[in-house]
């Protein structure tokens, strides 16, 4: 068959639409705030050989893990044992999963009769069990982080198997909420098929494979000329996470970037071995940080696809922090998976230093309570995670309050949280001087201060950054660290980054989450970007003339261009020996 390239593009489209249709599905289909509102999900189309076609981007963090997942959750359950209408669910972490939060639910496609592809979702629940509501917490193994499945069968024949669904409900708090995430799941893969029959009768089933492997085809050969044009050589970078949940030890990131002819390498030797305690990455996450690198250096064009995949190698060893092994926990793994993004961007900056970001706020900031709702009697569990600064680049300053690299979820609104859950937000803003200074400053972080009113909760903090802020870049300044205080107004005891609290009525818990790195040196800042910060309350006075050096006039809103030529030439001064 010769390729039509008109026909290819339909094609090519309607695969990812397919995908972008379950996306919708799933969000207006599901129950809890951290899926419809903060998008904490994925979906994806594979085709009957399991090789990826098209995918969702909710959550670019998901590239790698649920690709794997599908794949493993397949095969270990048996393709020949899957009919039509039937679903399969999987948690499983080691070493194609992620933490035990993220449910994937796979469902075979058929046509004529025949199995012609798969289509797979994963979504954060907000609980899954475990020690703790919201199942975040510094565990010691998976054990204790919540329900491990193994690839069930949910759905049978388009019928939930009743005993399985109960069996899974029973050990998890929110069950409402749940079993209608489960259902908006199940909902998304059944629009991925509607959609896939669709092409699949206006243009055959031969036509349509053969254009998925031209599709394939087509991505290998434009991720090959992509990573061609990167230079050429070795480029080394280490990080830190703060620590590891139990102990105060920081835990080591390593990575040596080759690119050669070959193509790119991402080498992780000499990562810390893997701890007893929640700061572990599985190989799947580790190499979710790599494809979501590689992405980002590509054409955005550059379709994801088998073809782009199989671009993404590494050396993860095994056993250590980014390639862990049962029964090591898992539920932090994302924290280092993102922290180890943000190394892989500090290597690269060696290599391309005006394409590449200072550091970012580089942590998943997990926020997870629960207790008894006193309006209801019924127990409750919420999960959300914070956004805090992006670094600063070479065109532009870091953006303020996101969720940083591939984890792209939305900021929770306080009134959807305040509406369904008995909580009070007392205070959600930005925090003030927080951004890392530099020619292009730093995103700031938010502060965000919870307050139960009522009743006793448990609150979990999962998080990091309260030990280093983001690191600057070529003469940038690291941005402020995160803070998780107990009762800012009243004892305003400094907690740890990875703990679990139990409050009375009336306490609070205030997260202050970090600032981005700044990009070059602040006095090099133009003065005007500094008059702005300052009148948007995102700096003071203050550090605008010690930090930049540039003297603005809160009276007139100006800049004071003699004080601030002052200033910055006494900075260039040689300090006295």
């Amino acid at each position: 068959m010769k390729v039509d390239p008109i026909k290819f593009e339909v094609l090519r489209n309607g695969f990812l639409e397919a995908t972008e249709e379950m996306a919708l599905a799933l969000r207006r289909s599901a129950y809890s705030t951290n899926i419809k509102t903060r998008c904490d999900f994925s979906c994806c189309l594979f085709d009957r050989d399991l090789r990826p076609i098209a995918q969702s981007f909710s959550q670019p963090n998901h590239l790698g893990s649920m690709v794997g997942t599908v794949r493993q959750g397949v095969l270990e359950y048996g393709p020949e044992n899957l009919g039509p209408g039937d679903h399969l669910v999987v948690n499983y972490p080691y070493p194609s999963g992620a933490h035990l939060n993220d449910i994937v639910v796979i469902a075979p496609f058929h046509y004529r009769g025949e199995v012609q592809g798969y289509f797979g979702n994963l979504a954060h629940h907000v609980d899954v069990g475990g020690g703790a509501p919201a199942s975040v917490g510094a565990f010691r193994e998976i054990y204790q982080e919540g329900v491990i499945i193994p690839p069930v069968k949910m759905v049978r024949a388009g019928e939930i198997v009743d005993d399985v669904f109960r069996l899974i409900l029973s050990q998890i708090r929110s069950k409402r909420e749940t079993a209608g995430d489960f259902r908006a799941q199940i909902a998304a893969n059944n629009t991925g098929a509607r959609r896939l029959t669709a092409l699949f009768d206006r243009y055959g089933a031969e036509a349509v494979n053969f254009y998925m492997d031209e599709l394939i085809a087509y991505t290998d050969r434009r991720t090959a000329a992509e990573l061609a044009k990167l230079p050429r050589g070795e480029y080394c970078a280490e990080g830190y996470v703060d620590n590891d949940g139990f102990t105060e030890d920081p835990v080591r990131l390593a990575v040596r970037i080759a690119i050669d002819e070959d193509g790119v390498l991402f080498d992780f030797t000499g990562c810390d071995e893997q701890r007893r305690a929640p700061a572990n990455s599985t190989y799947a996450q580790t190499y979710s940080a790599a494809a979501y690198a590689l992405k980002c250096v590509a054409d955005p064009d550059l379709p994801v696809n088998e073809g782009f995949y199989r671009h993404v190698r590494l050396a993860a060893p095994e056993g250590t922090v980014v390639n862990c092994v049962h029964p090591f926990p898992v539920v932090a793994g994302w924290e280092t998976q993102v922290r180890l993004a943000d190394t892989i961007f500090k290597a690269l900056a060696q290599a391309i230093p005006e394409r590449m970001i200072a550091g970012t706020k580089a942590m998943q900031c997990h926020a997870g309570f629960g207790g008894r709702d006193p309006r209801t009697g019924a127990y409750y569990c919420y999960l959300e995670t914070l956004g805090g600064g992006y670094g600063g680049r070479a065109g532009s300053d870091g953006p303020d309050a996101v969720q940083t690299h591939g984890q792209n979820t939305e900021n929770a609104p306080v009134e959807e949280t305040e509406i369904n859950y008995p909580v009070r937000i007392l205070r959600y803003e930005l925090v003030e001087n927080s951004e890392g200074a530099g020619r292009r400053r730093g995103g700031l972080g938010v502060r965000r201060d919870y307050r139960f009113d009522d009743h006793e909760v448990t609150f979990t903090i999962l998080a990091d950054r309260d030990r280093w802020g983001p690191w600057g870049l070529f003469g940038g300044e690291d941005g402020r660290r995160a803070s998780y205080v107990l009762n800012p107004d009243g004892e305003a005891r400094e907690l740890g980054s990875k703990t679990t609290v139990d409050l009375k009525p009336a306490d609070v818990i205030s997260y202050r989450t970090c600032g981005g790195g700044g990009y070059g040196p602040p006095e090099e800042r133009d003065p005007a970007l500094v008059l702005r910060d300052v009148r948007e309350g995102k700096v003071s006075a203050e550090r605008a003339r010690e930090v930049y050096r540039v003297a603005v006039d809160t009276r007139s809103w100006t800049v004071d261009e003699a004080e601030t030529a002052r200033c910055r030439e006494r900075a260039r001064e040689p300090a006295a020996p």
